[in-house]
């Protein structure tokens, strides 16, 4: 799909089996969630869109640094 590290910095995934590995085709590392905790990242992009509101709830912790979530799926939305 054409993402690359130069607008993708990292992915999470709570799988620990994926922590460490790449996204197919790229060089985006793909890391626990406590990476945006850790890195306090100004967006954070919410690809499967159908569990958003269990994502921002459990990644609730954005908002004290100002961060926003981007939901780009049916329709770009920001949060925050």
């Amino acid at each position: 799909c054409g993402i690359r590290t130069d607008f993708l910095d990292y992915t999470v995934d709570r799988n620990p089996y994926k922590h460490g590995k790449f996204l197919p085709g790229t060089h985006i590392p793909i890391y626990p969630p406590s990476q945006i905790m850790a890195t306090k990242p100004d967006y954070v992009l919410i690809l499967p869109w159908n569990f958003k509101d269990e994502i921002m709830t459990q990644m609730s912790g954005i908002y004290r640094w100002g961060g926003q979530f981007v939901v780009p799926i049916p329709t770009v939305e920001v949060y925050g």
